[in-house]
């Protein structure tokens, strides 16, 4: 079995939003979980006034006085972007929402460049909080590959931390894949439900309760659906970064416009 923490270094991407608090709060409680080292990505200037907001905001969460931070300029998205890579940085956290339509959270402009540029892993929080919530119900989206399981582990490696109630491993089947397996003379359904069994059955005991569940739909929404069903803190999708450089495949797409809960993209 893999290290189930291998995030040695988390970052948290930093503004002096009115949420700045909330979403340092959540980097810590991240942190904590994977006993990683901590740091901040700030694109701007270095002034005695930005050097003293921050000298408070780690006083206020207990957080290391000398935490690294790293100090970028231009372009939001591209300097946060320059930063991970320079720093080597294996998880980058930051605030997903650019504004709430009708009940529906939409991706601001620096996390769907994150999700779709990024080399790190990244954990995206819908609605970060001082006190972060617990993440109760946790959904992984399975990828059959030495990545997929590697990602289920960490991410049952967070919920053994995090006390939580269940994680639901689910499998998405669309429309076009139940087509392709019925051309490839393969029954879709019997044969999915099974391996998706076998995935979870290889990794062997578990600290915290798992169900497994194939959803069949027209389009990858049907995934948003139902982690909205089970009302879900956290979806957890892996994405291999030698398969998906610098993109999402086309059957994710749709997590940059609307993300249902709090989303973590293993790499």
């Amino acid at each position: 079995m893999i290290d189930p923490s291998p995030y040695r270094s988390v970052a948290v991407a930093s503004t002096f939003s009115p949420r700045f608090a909330q979403v340092l709060a959540e980097a810590k409680r991240i942190r904590d979980r994977f006993d990683s080292e901590l740091s901040l990505v700030y694109v701007g200037e270095k002034s005695e006034e930005t050097s003293a907001k921050f000298a408070a905001a780690l006083e206020r969460l207990s957080l290391p006085k000398n935490s690294p931070i790293h100090y970028e300029q231009g372009d939001p998205a591209t300097a946060i972007l320059r930063a991970i890579e320079r720093n080597e940085i294996d998880l980058i956290v930051a605030g997903a929402l650019e504004k709430e339509v009708v009940l529906h959270p939409f991706l601001g402009n620096v996390a769907r460049r994150l999700l779709r540029e990024g080399r790190s892993s990244v954990i995206l929080f819908t609605h970060p909080a001082r006190q972060p919530e617990p993440l109760r119900k946790i959904v992984f989206l399975a990828e059959y590959s030495e990545h997929g399981s590697n990602s289920l582990r960490r991410a049952l490696h967070l919920a053994a931390r995090e006390n939580s109630e269940r994680v639901y491993v689910v499998r998405l089947i669309t429309t076009f894949d139940e087509a392709r397996a019925k051309q490839g003379g393969t029954p879709a359904e019997a044969d999915e439900d099974t391996k998706l069994e076998h995935f979870v059955l290889d990794l062997g005991h578990t600290d915290v309760p798992i169900e497994v569940r194939c959803i069949r739909g027209n389009t990858g929404f049907a995934a948003a659906d139902f982690v909205k069903s089970v009302e879900a803190d956290l979806l957890v999708v892996p994405l291999d970064p030698a398969k998906n450089a610098g993109q999402l495949p086309p059957n994710l797409e749709w997590l940059t416009d609307v993300i249902p809960c709090n989303l973590w993209v293993t790499r």
